[in-house]
């Protein structure tokens, strides 16, 4: 059974598992992975938490993102 790609899991449901920033900058088809990082120095995009040394993403929390920039957006 194959797992669905990081672009398809917004459409879909995401990984079980904490995202990375790669994870991330894949799902939303961002020009780099440091636009994730930049995103998370302003407190612009998804939440995402430190383990040790590493950036991780609640995939929970991400969706709650994405459904509050949609509503947003809407809004708008």
């Amino acid at each position: 059974m194959a797992t669905p790609s990081a672009t398809n899991t917004l459409r879909a449901e995401l990984p079980d598992r904490y995202l990375t920033p790669d994870d991330i900058a894949e799902m939303f088809e961002l020009p780099s992975v440091e636009t994730v990082y930049a995103w998370r120095k302003k407190r612009t995009g998804p939440p995402g938490f430190r383990v040790g040394k590493h950036l991780r993403y609640d995939p929970a929390a991400v969706r709650a993102w994405v459904e509050q920039q949609m509503a947003a957006d809407r809004a708008a």
